[in-house]
């Protein structure tokens, strides 16, 4: 792999600070090569004499799934409230934005730090999934990025893939993608606390690091969510353990208080819903972090007054709030939203009598990144070098729409993408001799994109290119078809609002010819209206057993449907974007093109 991209700032190697911490047993090659480093900006700043507060810059965003480019659509753009209330869509994101935002904000601020809540790579385009996020890795590095958490889709390929991203080395089954040049791997740490190998019981990657500048010391612990095994596929998580948050963050705060750290910053992924859609929402009104809402909350009510600040992500909302912590102080939670449309600028005021942050002078704000600023011209060509490697199988038509088909931009319950992809997989799975089925589940997280009509390159305006529809997909999950009795599949859709999904409910997208009435006036499992669920007219017969397909995450119980897990006569199918390349090539062309499909199939109660 190539070297790392020259860029207006200083060499690396003389700004790589970050402290080496405790020793760890990893698993398998984890340990070796780990980085240790930071950004030793300003060099000679604080020598002679030295106030006794210094101001450090904390940059971070979160979530940026391999959108080096702009991302397409409503996925790239960002809600922001203006002075006369009324909202608007800013356009935002693309790495040579968020390059130039990061290099911008960081003059003038010689203790500047960047720091990421997680899911750097995993779901993402074409252009970095397909050379298994190598190209995401090496524009972290470009973009000078610290630290970062795990996120659950850092275990999307195993923990051996993630030790092959922080360590280096070419793929072990496709090689090298580029002649003579060898990956290099991430020049920043990845921090993963909570996971433990479960043959020995230790994080199998660093569960904290310290910046260092100048006798500055600021710790970072990194966790992600304790629930990652049910969002990711059994083999990303095999043989390994995940933790509670807070209890880990506590330990390690505890451990960097024993060593003399006393301002720690903690990168958890995990989040919360703001009120609000607008990035520029205050979520302390009226009171201190009244305005948000979700998991992080009591998780930062429980993390120790050790922690001064929590960067976090997950939820792909921007928040900037202060959630008091168990002492009653306020302290600084923020999230950037995803994509890299945002980045937050926190300022920590640093003691240097105590060697910690003065918490009532923190301040933070996220920044939208811009499109009409310049670009960074080294990411512009590192986005042009992957994206030739890529274009004989990114730039292939496989189908034509007729204007947007809305799926990850859609808020509704039913999207149309989501009607499209669950049409696909049920046409593709219905045949005797390849499964049978007569209903296909989608699930709403598996839908990273929208289809967009606009071109995304020369191909054409309506023309669904392979790269599009690998967005759209990217986890190239097998399909599967299993057979349910109809009281499971009932209590499948019933689990879409009850259990783990109550507070937050997942509904699947269904296949033509389901049809029921989702109810959201009413608590738990009573939202699905039992006796209204239909399969081509008929009600569910909760005796008999019928043949459903779903992808291999669905099918292993994944987001809550331990129902669908429950499946038997597992027959294995076709990959869901191969299926779903199928579909377009089977019903469109360019004098037919496809039309979004109707959303009439989950009648919604509100």
């Amino acid at each position: 792999m190539s070297a790392t991209p020259q860029h207006p700032q200083k060499n690396r190697t003389s700004r790589r600070v970050l402290a080496a911490t405790a020793g760890l047993v990893t698993v398998g090659a984890l340990v070796a090569a780990m980085p240790a480093g930071a950004h030793d900006r300003g060099k000679g700043h604080g020598h002679g004499h030295q106030s006794r507060t210094v101001d450090v810059q904390l940059l971070s965003f979160n979530d940026l799934h391999g959108n080096l480019e702009p991302p397409a659509g409503s996925a790239g753009t960002v809600s922001e409230t203006q002075a006369d209330g009324t909202v608007t869509s800013v356009p935002a994101g693309g790495v040579e934005y968020l390059a130039t935002s990061l290099r911008t904000a960081r003059k003038g601020n010689p203790y500047s730090v960047t720091a990421a809540g997680g899911d750097m790579v995993g779901a993402s385009p074409l252009l970095s999934g397909l050379f298994h996020d190598e190209p995401t890795i090496e524009a972290l590095n470009g973009l000078d990025l610290d630290v970062t958490a795990v996120g659950n889709h850092e275990f999307d390929e195993g923990a051996t893939e993630l030790a092959r991203l922080q360590n280096g080395g070419c793929h072990p089954v496709e090689g090298c993608y580029e002649k003579g040049k060898k990956f290099k791997g991430a020049d920043f740490p990845y921090l993963a606390a909570n996971v433990t190998s479960e043959k020995t019981g230790k994080p199998i990657l660093k569960p904290y690091t310290v910046w260092k500048k100048n006798g500055v010391k600021i710790g970072f612990i990194g966790v992600t969510l304790e629930g990652t095994p049910n969002i990711v596929t059994a083999n990303g998580v095999k043989g390994l353990k995940f933790h509670d948050e807070i209890e880990t963050v506590n330990k390690y705060a505890k451990e960097l208080d024993r060593q003399g750290v006393k301002s720690i910053v903690a990168l958890i992924h995990e989040g919360g819903a703001p009120a609000s859609a607008s990035y520029n929402y205050d979520c302390d009104s009226p009171g201190a972090g009244d305005g948000i809402s979700g998991p992080i909350v009591d998780i930062a009510k429980g993390i120790t007054p050790k922690v001064d600040a929590l960067v976090t992500g997950h939820t792909h909302q921007a928040y900037v709030c202060t959630v008091p912590d168990p002492s009653g102080k306020p302290r600084m939670v923020t999230s950037a939203s995803s994509f890299g449309k945002l980045y937050t600028d926190t300022t920590l005021t640093y003691d240097r009598r105590t060697n910690d942050i003065v918490r009532t002078s923190v301040e933070s704000a996220n920044h939208i990144v811009s499109r009409d600023q310049a670009k960074a011209t080294d990411m512009t060509k590192l986005i042009a070098r992957w994206n030739t490697l890529a274009a004989p199988i990114a730039n292939r038509p496989q189908g034509w729409i007729t204007a947007d088909i809305n799926g990850r931009g859609s808020t509704a319950p039913e999207k149309p993408l989501g009607n499209l992809i669950a049409d696909a997989q049920l046409e593709g799975l219905a045949p005797a001799d390849k499964g049978g089925a007569v209903v296909a589940f989608m699930n709403p997280g598996g839908i990273r994109a929208d289809l967009v009509y606009a071109a995304s390159g020369s191909e054409g305006d309506g023309v669904v290119t392979y790269g599009e529809a690998f967005t759209v997909q990217p986890f190239t999950n097998m399909m599967n078809v299993v057979d349910l009795t109809g009281a499971q599949l009932v209590a499948a859709l019933q689990q879409q609002v009850s259990g783990s999904n109550e507070a937050s409910p997942k509904i699947l997208q269904v296949s033509k010819g389901l049809t029921y009435t989702l109810d959201l006036t009413k608590s738990g499992a009573d939202r699905v209206v039992a006796d209204t669920i239909r399969l081509n007219g008929e009600a569910i017969d909760p005796a008999k057993t019928y043949r459903v397909a779903m992808n291999e995450f669905l099918a292993g119980g994944g987001d809550g449907f331990a129902a669908l897990g429950e499946g038997t006569n597992k027959l294995v199918g076709a990959s869901d974007l191969d299926l779903f390349n199928a579909y377009l090539a089977a019903h469109s062309t360019a004098d037919a093109p496809l039309a979004p499909p109707a959303t009439d199939r989950i009648t919604v109660v509100q």
